[in-house]
């Protein structure tokens, strides 16, 4: 009886991690539709979730403090209530920004954290309290049970629920419906735990059923969960880069992705500039690069007869709706590459008269590559002699503000290292022309002499961008701004910036308050478990620097990164039964897996400082799965030298997320932007050597 019992936990235990995986990389990516996708709103969101699994594990050691009897009946209600949860999560995430905030309005940062930590903190504090309460209900059968079969057991169900919806669930069921099948199974599961608990058995039954109409209601009314506030939804799906959603008002028609418009249907003006304005300058346009398009775009590119025209795609759901929905049309010459811009471009060997980006402003790591200093060389690489190279960035309508001229200028000077020739054209959006040759401003004559008929530049252009405004634009840049490169990201410090700029608020009242509640945490754990709290913090950050990294070397190659996230997952298995098998030599294994981790810190930082063209992606693998490994380790060896009482493990399973927590926030927020990827690799490994000073100042007699 108290075998099958057992196994019934661990079961749920297992089941649990899967849920709370799926639900967790799903909350994400709602959370990025309603904001700004940036990494960091990841940042808030990680470390909300992983803060509120520290803070519910501390409740549950809190209530076994106080006598509070843990029960197979009650973890079975938990683990039901969880199921539910997720769902209503997801449909509240949809619905409550346009409760809270004004619809389509940007959103600061204090207002968008505690948005993020309000509507997480049911099903966070939840995740966190189950896992100690589930080792709390298999001790009041066997007391000698072992925390460490927990930790297992539940790093068990993390890696399926990761593998299931990186290589599984995200290409085949949306949402609500991952959700649904993620959480029928915990229901299911939990079942058998109110088998034998009297009348509460009945109550479990009900509850489940419940809970299950909860799901189905998800299920089944998803559509309507995505119902915008104007106009109609005539087209929704989620692709493997994120959901696309197709809105149409009256005549207008608007492609949105993770929330953002791409594509319209009215976008003359638009269009015309994008394309117009780079290709006045080229005497002959024979091939052309587009990356990312805009509607309306074609006609006016069919207008100079190109040979080829390249266009490059992320995701390829895209381009079949824009067809779908005729806001492309097909010219000749017209080819369709669907693969990471840069990517490509590092590939290929073809030479373009043109190169025109046109991607949303570098707000995440991902589109932070597209502004660079080493992208601004891989395009004129591409360029033939005298091409022309464009993108944008946002405009303005009277000045420009300091935190404006702060980025334009560092973007002015990273391009200007590259090409002899720089013009900023000023607008709602401002346009970079770059080239090699002498960039001319009378675009209009231009025109005319190829004999290409425009609609606004040919009416609009001499009245909007006059001389004296171009030149005053052109000279407000600063000669002493730094550059944007790969490993030093200036742009995003410099977006965030802004982001606080904007609302006249400062992120230092958010990290003193941070600071402050860290050191008096840190302050109550004893030496080993600070340990832990290290170890969380260092795994969560080197999976950051690993995710960058590939996004660097590689572009967003959606496998590969999901398949990082199991890696990382997938280490702290076996690191976790080394620890447990070999707990004897506890003291040594804290000791061992700090020198390896340091060393791994090290040979990141080899890797990225020695400028490799051809990193072989197996080694960031390799790294992430051993640094991984090596944090598994370390757990039972802490539960071993603190004696592995019920308080004992609950405090160490908080250490280890809120560690996480924090490294998910600093490493996103903090060290990559302020200080770049070397130095914030660097900080991992001062952390770590504090944690081996530590463990070899209490333990190095016993050593």
């Amino acid at each position: 009886m108290k075998r099958r019992n057992e196994n019934a936990v661990i079961r749920v235990v297992i089941v649990t991690g899967i849920a709370s995986v799926v639900t967790q990389l799903l909350t994400i990516r709602e959370f990025l539709v309603q904001f700004k996708g940036n990494e960091f709103v990841i940042a808030l969101i990680l470390f909300s979730w992983l803060i509120l699994g520290g803070l519910g594990t501390m409740m549950a050691n809190g209530l076994a403090r106080f006598g509070f009897r843990a029960t197979s009946a009650r973890l079975g209600g938990l683990s039901v209530w969880m199921a539910a949860m997720g769902a209503v999560q997801i449909i509240l995430i949809r619905g409550a920004r346009d409760l809270v905030f004004i619809h389509g309005s940007s959103v600061g940062f204090y207002p968008t954290f505690f948005f993020i930590f309000g509507l997480l903190a049911p099903y966070g504090l939840l995740v966190g309290f189950v896992l100690p309460y589930s080792l709390f209900v298999l001790r009041s059968h066997r007391p000698d049970y072992a925390a460490s079969n927990i930790y297992i057991a539940d790093n068990l169900g993390d890696v399926a629920g990761g593998a299931l919806f990186s290589f599984c669930l995200v290409y085949l069921l949306s949402p609500l419906k991952a959700v649904g099948l993620s959480g029928s199974c915990l229901i299911l599961f939990a079942l058998p735990l109110f088998k034998d608990s009297g009348w509460k058995t009945g109550c479990g039954y009900l509850g489940g059923l419940l809970a299950m109409l909860v799901l189905a209601f998800g299920v089944f009314h998803e559509r309507e969960t995505l119902a915008p506030p104007e106009g109609e939804l005539i087209h929704y799906q989620e692709s493997r880069y994120g959901r696309i959603e197709v809105h149409q008002e009256q005549e207008l028609v608007t492609i949105f992705s993770d929330g953002m418009p791409l594509f319209s249907s009215q976008n003359l003006v638009s269009a015309e500039e994008a394309v117009h304005y780079p290709l006045s300058q080229v005497e002959h346009v024979r091939h052309l690069l587009v990356i990312s398009s805009i509607g309306g775009m074609m006609p006016e590119i069919a207008k100079y007869h190109p040979r080829t025209v390249d266009l490059v795609e992320l995701d390829p759901e895209i381009s079949k709706v824009l067809f779908r929905f005729h806001l492309m049309d097909s010219i000749p010459g017209l080819k369709l590459i669907h693969q990471d811009g840069r990517s490509y471009l590092r590939e290929t060997r073809k030479r373009y008269d043109a190169v025109m980006v046109n991607l949303p402003e570098p707000e995440t790591f991902q589109l932070n590559r597209f502004y660079t200093e080493e992208f601004f060389g891989l395009v004129k690489q591409r360029l033939v002699p005298g091409g022309i190279f464009s993108f944008t960035m946002d405009g303005y309508d009277n000045y420009v503000s300091e935190p404006q001229r702060r980025q334009l200028s560092s973007l002015y000077q990273s391009v200007k290292s590259r090409f002899a020739h720089v013009l900023m054209l000023p607008g709602q959006r401002i346009f970079f022309l770059c080239s090699d040759r002498t960039i001319r401003t009378d675009i209009p004559a231009l025109l005319a002499q190829k004999s290409i008929q425009t609609e606004y530049i040919s009416r609009y252009f001499s009245g909007n961008l006059t001389p004296p405004r171009i030149e005053a634009l052109n000279q407000l840049m600063d000669p002493a701004a730094p550059k944007n490169q790969d490993t030093a990201p200036i742009m995003l410090r410099l977006m965030f910036s802004q982001w606080f700029d904007q609302y006249a608020t400062s992120p230092l009242a958010f990290f003193v308050i941070f600071a402050l509640l860290s050191l008096v945490y840190l302050s109550r754990l004893h030496s080993e478990e600070v340990v832990l709290f290290t170890s969380g913090c260092m795994g969560m950050g080197f999976e950051i620097l690993v995710i960058f990294a590939f996004q660097m070397y590689f572009g967003y190659i959606y496998h590969q990164i999901g398949l990082i996230v199991t890696v990382f997952l997938a280490g702290l298995l076996p690191g976790a039964w080394m620890g447990a098998r070999f707990r004897q030599q506890s003291k040594w294994i804290l000791v061992f897996t700090d020198i390896m981790l340091i060393l791994l810190s090290v040979l990141y930082i080899i890797v990225i400082k020695s400028g490799w063209d051809s990193v072989p992606e197996a080694l960031f693998l390799v790294m992430g799965f051993v640094v991984s490994l090596a944090c598994g380790c370390q757990f039972p060896a802490v539960i071993h030298l603190r004696g592995d009482g019920n308080p004992v493990a609950a405090r160490s399973f908080s250490a280890d997320l809120t560690g996480a927590a924090c490294g998910a926030l600093l490493t996103s927020v903090v060290l990559i932007p302020y200080a770049g990827v070397v130095p914030a690799a660097a900080g991992l490994i001062v952390l770590k050597c504090v944690s081996l000073a530590l463990v070899v100042r209490i333990h190095g007699r016993g050593l």
